[in-house]
């Protein structure tokens, strides 16, 4: 604290030091000048500052500098603004006597008149915080009393903005009842700022709610043109564009003074603009001059909302103004009551304070509540019949709204933050030596308290007022908010009632909520109901809302639901997508059932896929039981009988596959399909791939030399070939089922008013592979084939399976692009055609000749005719 004192003197009043008369081996340092303001003080072991509105103007002298200059003055004698100066008195006063609170402390104040002016609101600040000594020894110890612990102000935003700027450099704890600007939650410019009254972000916020509650989603917006109506403007563009609920029809900034012509255009606005909300953020001066403009054009039907700032402003409140401003919806400051505090206010006297500049407050209030004046008197005064004041008038006897604590809102405020600086102090002095929060668990104590100190407890701060409200501070400093909402009555008989109809509050729990008695409201229409302030008409069921290109989101059109979609309430943003088995009723107002299509059994191209399958199946079975009855002939046997009837088994499968595509998709049948289909072509080809090398083989064995190579095609070795070559293609399945197996969907993406039952195949990859696997097998058996064919015709089977694998590959190299280009039902009917063909192309190139020379040419079934001898014609 010490060094923070010199600081502030050495840096912020621009203190002299200079050598002392006293010994020479100390020093002094005194102050340049010292500022004669306002004040009332009263000592205590530890002392709070205030800074209050106690004049409305200042005078300041001549600044020409021939000589020195002298003292601003103050006149305009503002008796609300001392009547929140005397409740800080009060709040303290009551603290000395509580004995729960900061019992072994007694607190002091120090309050300075700001006189409306940010320069003297400075000064006074710059007062407290580094004391008001002439001269100060600089030694081993401070002398004088400490700087105060803590400000209790200040009422303007623009003040508290300068003032906190250079305080927090010092972190002094800086408590405002009146200052509203959002710009001082701001933590990084303002470290030591708190509030006891709502921000203004929290008064848009509540504007906001109000709005939404009564449905005004069209509402034009007047602000000041200073910090509290330019920042309120963008509070309000930034939350409007947040939640898009509501639209400005029109935002216009009030010119100070009476501007005619600039206030002229912002009234033709209003009367053109279909809002017919209008929102103020301006103080009272700012709506006399408005309102005279708005008289003169006789601009009436406008639902006013009222900023804090003018809701109360009785000079509104004439029979003049009533037929437009009756209604009037307002946020006001939360109203309190402070008991005990007309008493205490009753009890002031002038000969309390014993130094002019100690209670010079007290002193001109006093003057002015009895227009009287203190001797000595100014020139003149006694002259001209003025009275003397003896210190012995009675308050009681005087009719002054200083004494009216009906309607106690920034006095409220003011209660609240002496107790918040009380409470944050009772804390810090019940910590407990060893368990405290600063470096090695220590406690701050009052000879050595820092002001970060006070901070620390000043921000964890939790009590609840006599009248019930809970004040805390967030981590911008800002208390919980609450507002109350005023409404502006016009009675039968002429005169106006401004009354209490609800609450906007923020809970820890509940978070922001609004209450209304709606009841207790009066509306300033025929109807005596809420007016409609929308920019477009509500949209009925059916349709959904569109913004109108180059409008504000509130400005929209009303346009049918599209196909598919519905909506059954009015005013709706989008349609609702109907469930997914169902679609949009002609009227779009409802969802009725989707139609079902899928592959079916029931239908004529089912019927024939599944008639050709089975028809395969069948030709098949019959090629196997012909091959297995003539298995001794010279045919059968010259082609690899074992192989031939696991060629039939596989090709019976392919065809009987295929049945699996047809029917209501479901998970099992999807995820067979693909490894059935795959695994029976595979097992197909992979025999007639065997086939082709025994072919092979036996056309290198032909040839000198050659014997050898037809060791490597026993029976086993084909065994094992087809069954090595199959087992990669179960792999392939067996991983594509695990990673990514297909399974049953229902696409509605074909067509909207349709379900398509389909089976997707999961993994793309998957498919290409095991295709791609067959088309491996397919094109090798064709090589192979292609490069034997001119054996012997007698006993050479490449011909065949060379034509078989040309008709194949065709098939599936078709297939790809088809499949592809096919929706829904139709890519399984292209696939199950291309089984079906590729399984007869395979089935009647191989097995077709033979079965010919079996049963109709069995002459030439014979072991000769096979070897090339004795062909009989």
């Amino acid at each position: 604290m010490r060094s923070f004192i010199h600081i502030s003197l050495l840096l912020l009043l621009r203190s002299l030091c200079s050598s002392a008369p006293s010994p020479p081996s100390l020093s002094s340092c005194r102050l340049q000048s010292q500022f004669h303001l306002n004040r009332m003080h009263k000592a205590g072991d530890v002392v709070l500052g205030g800074l209050f509105q106690i004049h409305f103007f200042s005078v300041f002298p001549d600044l020409s500098f021939t000589s020195e200059p002298q003292q601003p003055t103050c006149n305009g004698f503002d008796i609300l603004g001392f009547r929140q100066a005397q409740t800080m008195a009060f709040a303290i006063d009551e603290i000395n006597r509580d004995s729960n609170l900061l019992s072994n402390v007694t607190l002091g104040y120090s309050l300075f008149d700001n006189c409306l002016n940010l320069a003297i609101g400075f000064r006074a600040a710059l007062s407290l915080a580094s004391g008001q000594e002439k001269q100060i020894v600089l030694d081993d110890v401070c002398d004088g009393s400490p700087p105060v612990l803590g400000i209790v102000g200040d009422s303007s935003s623009t003040r508290s903005i300068a003032i906190s700027t250079v305080l927090g450099l010092y972190r002094v704890p800086m408590v405002s009842y009146f200052a509203t600007c959002s710009c001082l939650s701001d933590r990084q410019k303002y470290p030591s700022f708190f509030r006891t009254i709502p921000s203004d972000a929290f008064q848009v916020r509540a504007m906001i709610q109000i709005l939404r509650h009564f449905n005004w989603t069209w509402a034009g917006l007047l602000v000041s043109d200073d910090d509290y109506g330019l920042h309120a403007a963008q509070s309000f563009q930034s939350d409007l564009s947040l939640s898009g609920e509501v639209c400005l029809a029109y935002l216009e900034v009030l010119p100070w003074g009476n501007d005619e012509a600039e206030l002229r255009r912002i009234v033709d606005v209003m009367k053109k603009s279909t809002a017919r909300v209008v929102i103020v953020f301006a103080h009272e001066s700012h709506m006399i001059n408005l309102m005279e403009e708005v008289v003169r054009q006789n601009v009436t039907g406008l639902q006013w909302l009222a900023s804090e700032a003018w809701t109360a402003a009785a000079v509104l409140q004439t029979r003049h103004l009533m037929p437009y401003l009756g209604g009037t919806l307002g946020i006001a400051i939360r109203r309190g009551e402070i008991a005990g505090l007309r008493e205490f206010l009753l009890k002031i006297r002038p000969e309390l304070h014993h130094s002019y500049y100690r209670n010079s407050m007290v002193n001109q209030f006093w003057e002015f509540a009895f227009r009287c004046r203190f001797a000595p008197p100014s020139a003149g005064w006694v002259e001209a019949g003025g009275a003397l004041c003896t210190g012995q008038e009675n308050l009681a006897d005087v009719e002054t709204e200083f004494l009216d604590i009906s309607n106690l809102r920034p006095e409220y405020n003011v209660y609240k933050a002496v107790y918040a600086l009380a409470y944050a102090l009772d804390n810090m002095l019940q910590c407990e030596p060893g368990r405290g929060p600063f470096r090695e668990n220590s406690c701050a104590t009052l000879e050595t308290l820092e002001p970060w100190q006070l901070l620390y407890y000043l921000e964890k701060v939790n009590f609840t007022t006599p009248f019930g409200d809970q004040v805390s501070f967030d981590e911008n400093g800002d208390a919980l908010p609450i507002y109350d909402v005023m409404n502006w009555s016009w009675l039968p008989d002429g005169s106006t009632m401004v009354q209490t109809v609800g609450e906007v509050k923020r809970s820890a729990h509940k978070g922001e909520e609004l209450t209304l008695n709606e009841d207790k409201i009066f509306w300033n229409f025929e109807n005596q109901k809420p007016p409609r302030s929308a920019c477009s008409e509500s949209c009925p069921p059916g349709t959904h809302m569109v913004r109108k290109k180059g409008k504000p989101v509130c400005c929209f059109d009303c346009i049918p639901c599209s196909a598919g979609k519905f909506s059954n309430t009015t005013d709706t943003l989008e349609c609702t997508s109907c469930p997914e088995d169902f679609w949009s009723s002609p009227q779009r107002d409802h969802c009725v059932s989707k139609k079902i299509e899928f592959l079916s059994y029931h239908e004529p191209l089912g019927i024939c896929l599944t008639a050709a399958s089975l028809l395969g199946t069948f030709c098949s079975a019959v090629f196997l039981v012909i091959f297995i009855y003539h298995r001794k002939t010279p045919l059968v046997r010259a082609n690899n009988s074992e192989l031939s009837f696991q060629l039939l088994v596989s090709l019976k499968l392919c065809f009987l596959c295929s049945l699996l595509f047809i029917g209501r998709p479901r998970l099992w049948t999807c995820q067979l399909r693909h490894a059935v289909f795959g695994i029976s072509f595979v097992l197909c080809v992979s025999c007639i791939l065997v086939k082709t090398m025994v072919v092979f083989a036996v056309f290198k064995a032909s040839k000198p030399g050659g014997g050898a190579s037809l060791k490597w095609f026993g029976v086993v070795q084909q065994r094992g070939t087809v069954l090595i070559l199959t087992s990669v293609q179960a792999a392939i399945c067996t991983a594509w089922l695990i990673s990514s197996s297909p399974a049953s969907h229902k696409n509605t993406q074909y067509h909207k008013d349709k379900i398509v039952y389909e089976c997707v195949i999961g993994s793309t990859a998957g498919f290409a592979v095991l295709l791609g696997y067959i088309g491996l097998l397919a094109i090798l058996s064709f090589l192979i084939a292609f490069l034997v064919r001119n054996l012997p015709d007698n006993f050479n089977e490449a011909k065949l399976i060379t034509f078989s694998m040309l008709i194949f590959c065709a098939v599936w190299v078709a297939f790809v692009p088809a499949y592809v280009s096919s929706p829904g039902k139709y890519a399984d009917a292209v696939e199950v055609f291309a089984i079906l063909a590729s399984s007869f192309g395979l089935l009647l190139a191989l097995f077709g000749p033979k079965c010919y020379i079996i049963l109709m040419r069995p002459e030439i079934n014979t072991k000769k005719a096979i070897m090339g001898r004795g062909i009989e014609s």
